[in-house]
Formats: structure tokens, C-alpha cells, sequence
């Protein structure tokens, strides 16, 4: 069994390269069109959006959740999911109704060049961070940390994702998304069956904690309830796939994808649920769940966090050259200009593998707080039409969230304890709520400062 998932990767690996046509179109390596300019369908959409959301990280955040906080903390992160609800929402205001082709566009015509280069900060960390934690989690599947075959997992993996994601970008992720979810899902069903069938997916084991409004897992349950509504504006790989179709094709993709998320994301990471319900003191959650399922099974585990970590680099590699190259507009609209963004931004994943940090969930909590500037722009300006927000109350609130992003890092990760000693996911919640108050309040205040005069408009195409 020892080279079986090391052959299970490189076959999906060759069979993502034969997948990826090479182009030299901007239009189908940048916006995801066929050579002929031909919309992706439907189903290539959905499926695309859920594997590149159900990533690595968090399967393993899920199944981890799960272990310590039982399925309160499953359900948590199954919450985020959400996101294409609220997300779906988002690209139909920015899209349809204000008439904008991104984010940035509209961030621009509302707050000037400060509100898309905030925007563009926010997102690029996200992107890099997807990077690091993706890698990170192939290098923990190969081996322990800092050894050869650790650091060979990570460098060949990186190597052979970069190159098909060079090959045909978007359009080249499209299709490979297509593959490697259809592989993910027949490999998840095999692994639900095998645990049910091993008599461990029992109703006990799934309860076996109780639920408590004050322990983590409801706690962070709440949060993610917060946020939700700003996260998937923060997430390129989520809005670039709301600006390929037409607006019935992309509401549909988006309603679908978070069904189909949430379900696979709560199947997966009930594993880790009857795992920390079987598991001795000390015992790791992989080791329990080895002793649970046995070899086949825990094949299984491990492919499918394969599978799911290559559908996210390519579309992060993707997201990556669009970002600096078309929004930013950094670099002449051309595929060699995106491909060197791409083996960029993976260096610096690569980079942050080997000196970040190794907390996996600690990327979404910080990246989501983060996020939660945006709040109060989607209520007041997307939502609400306003367009006399002042630019000191927008930078205000992104301060904050940089702010309340950067003081749950150092909590988390035990640098400074100025919150006490509560639970870090209880320190979460209270930054997000101070976050979300302060933004708010200095949207109502900007709105007051300008007078009675609401300046309602809903805008006008970019």
C-alpha cells in the first residue's frame, strides 16, 4: 500500500495534463472561454466551484474539527459553504444590477483607486495563502515534517500543478475541475461506504458531543454565521467563476454548489466526528482513524485529499494571473505575462511552506476576518445603492479588519495574550463582532457627515 497513493496521484496528475489544451488566447487562458469564445455549461461550472472549495485544507480543517469539537465542528466549517449563497447574491448585484465586470471595478467607482487596492491586498494573501496551506497538507500526507520524502511531495506536486496550470489557465482549470470532481466523488462515496460498513457511523459516536453555546464548536458555528456574508467577495476563485456565464447559468451554479458542498464537506469530516468519538489521550486523529477503517479506507482518505488539493492550486494558479495581470493591470494583457504570475505566486507558497505557520485552520480564520470590511460595503453601497460612503470611513473599516485579522493571529498562535485566556475561537468570535460594529459604525458616521442628501444611484457599467 505504500505506493498506491503515490501512483493514485500521478495519475491524476498525467491525466490533469492531458486534460489542459495549451493556448496563447488571453480571452480563454484569463476569462476561462473556449478558443472560439464559447461560455463554460452548467455542470462545468458547479462542479468547479465545488472542487475548488472543497480544497485540501479544508477537508482536513473539517475532518479536524470534528475530532476536538465533534460535530459542532463540522458543522461550523460546513457553514462557511454558505458563502455561495451569499456569494451568488454578490455577483448578481455587481454584474446585473450595477453593471460591473469585477469586483475591483466596482470598488474603484465607488471608493477610487484606494478601493480596489485594498481589495487587491486582501485577495492576493488569500491567494498566496491557499498555495502554502495546499502544499502543506500534500507534504503531511507524503511524510513528517522536514523530511525527504515531505519535502519531495511538496516540490513535485508544486511542479507538475504549475505546469498544466501553464498550459491553458482558466479554461485549462475548467476542464481539469470537471475530471478531479467526478474522481473525488466516486472516491468520498466508496469511503462513506466502507465506514458505514464498518459499523463506526453510528448515530452515539456522531453525538458524542453534546451541544454547548459556549464550547468551540457552536462558538465557531457563530462565527462562521458572521462571516459568511463577506467571505466569498474576499475569494477570487469564487467570483471569477460568476463572471463567465450568463445570469440563469450562474445563479443556478451557484444555488447547486452549495448544496453539494455542504454535504460533501459534512460527510468528509464526520470521519474525524466517530474518530475523536473512538480516540485514546493523545492519540492522533489519523492514527484513530487508521485503527477505525484499516488500510483501504484510510487509501481512500488520503487520495481524495490529493484530488481535492490539485483541483484548488490550479484555479488559485488561475485566479493568480488574473488578479495582477487583467484586474491589476500590473503586466501587458498577454499568456506569458499570467504564466509568470503563476510560477510567482507558487513560489511563494512554496516559500511560506517552509517557514509559516502550520496551524491550517488559523489561514481561514485570519483571511475571513480580514474580509469583514467588506460588509458594510456590501450593505450599504452593493446592497443599498449608496454612493456617499466617504473614503475615510471605507479605509476605516478595512483598518479594523486588517487590525482584528493580525491581533487573532498573534492570540492564536501564542505570541501575545492580551485577550486572556479564553479559547481562541471564543477571542474569535469577540473580534469579529468588534470588527463588524466598528465598520458599520463608520459607514453610518461617514453617511451622516455628508449630509441629509442620500445620493442614491445604482451605478453605471464600468
Amino acid at each position: 500500500m505504500s505506493f498506491a497513493l503515490p501512483l493514485i496521484a500521478g495519475i491524476i496528475a498525467l491525466a490533469s495534463i492531458l486534460l489542459s489544451r495549451r493556448t496563447n488566447n488571453p480571452d480563454t487562458f484569463f476569462l476561462g472561454t473556449s478558443e472560439s469564445g464559447t461560455a463554460p455549461g452548467l455542470w462545468t461550472l458547479v462542479f468547479s466551484q465545488v472542487t475548488t472549495w472543497i480544497f485540501a485544507r479544508s477537508l482536513l480543517n473539517a475532518a479536524i474539527l470534528g475530532y476536538y469539537y465533534g460535530l459542532w465542528g463540522t458543522l461550523a466549517y460546513a457553514l462557511y459553504y454558505l458563502s455561495f449563497i451569499t456569494g451568488g447574491i454578490i455577483i448578481d448585484q455587481v454584474r446585473f444590477r450595477h453593471g460591473f465586470r469585477s469586483v475591483q471595478g466596482f470598488l474603484e467607482d465607488r471608493f477610487g483607486s484606494w478601493g480596489s487596492r485594498c481589495y487587491n491586498l486582501v485577495i492576493g494573501i488569500r491567494l498566496i495563502s491557499e498555495v502554502f496551506a495546499n502544499l502543506l497538507v500534500i507534504g503531511i500526507l507524503f511524510g513528517a515534517v522536514g523530511t525527504n520524502l515531505y519535502i519531495a511531495a511538496i516540490m513535485g506536486f508544486a511542479t507538475v500543478t504549475l505546469l498544466y496550470s501553464m498550459l491553458g489557465g482558466l479554461h485549462a482549470s475548467l476542464r481539469t475541475d470537471l475530471f478531479q470532481m467526478m474522481v473525488f466523488l466516486v472516491t468520498l462515496i466508496l469511503l462513506m461506504v466502507l465506514a458505514f460498513n464498518n459499523g463506526i457511523m453510528t448515530t452515539e459516536s456522531l453525538l458524542f458531543k453534546e451541544f454547548q453555546i459556549d464550547d468551540p464548536g457552536p462558538i465557531l458555528m457563530l462565527v462562521a454565521l458572521l462571516q459568511v456574508w463577506s467571505y466569498p467577495m474576499h475569494d477570487p476563485v469564487m467570483m471569477d467563476r460568476g463572471l463567465l456565464a450568463d445570469r440563469q447559468t450562474t445563479r443556478k451554479s451557484f444555488l447547486h454548489a452549495a448544496w453539494i458542498s455542504i454535504l460533501c464537506i459534512t460527510a468528509f469530516g464526520s470521519l474525524g466526528v466517530v474518530a475523536g468519538a473512538q480516540a485514546s489521550s493523545g492519540e492522533a486523529m489519523t492514527d484513530v482513524l487508521q485503527r477505525l477503517l484499516g488500510d483501504v479506507p484510510m487509501l481512500l482518505f488520503n487520495a481524495a485529499l490529493v484530488i481535492s488539493a490539485m483541483s484548488t492550486l490550479d484555479s488559485t494558479l488561475s485566479s493568480s494571473s488574473k488578479l495582477v495581470v487583467v484586474d491589476m493591470k500590473l503586466l501587458p494583457t498577454q499568456v506569458s505575462s499570467g504564466r509568470g504570475v503563476m510560477l510567482l505566486f507558487m513560489l511563494l507558497g512554496v516559500l511560506l511552506v517552509f517557514m509559516g505557520n502550520k496551524d491550517l485552520f488559523s489561514a481561514v480564520a485570519v483571511s475571513g476576518t480580514a474580509s469583514m470590511y467588506l460588509l458594510p460595503v456590501i450593505f450599504f453601497s452593493l446592497l443599498g445603492g449608496r454612493r456617499d460612503v466617504p473614503l475615510w470611513s471605507y479605509l476605516g473599516s478595512f483598518t479594523i479588519a486588517i487590525l482584528g485579522a493580525a491581533l487573532y493571529f498573534t492570540e492564536s498562535s501564542g505570541h501575545i495574550h492580551l485577550m486572556g485566556d479564553a479559547h481562541k475561537y471564543s477571542k474569535l468570535l469577540g473580534i469579529c463582532v468588534a470588527v463588524l460594529i466598528g465598520g458599520f459604525a463608520l459607514f453610518a458616521l461617514g453617511i451622516l457627515s455628508r449630509g441629509k442628501n442620500p445620493m442614491v444611484n445604482e451605478g453605471s457599467p464600468a
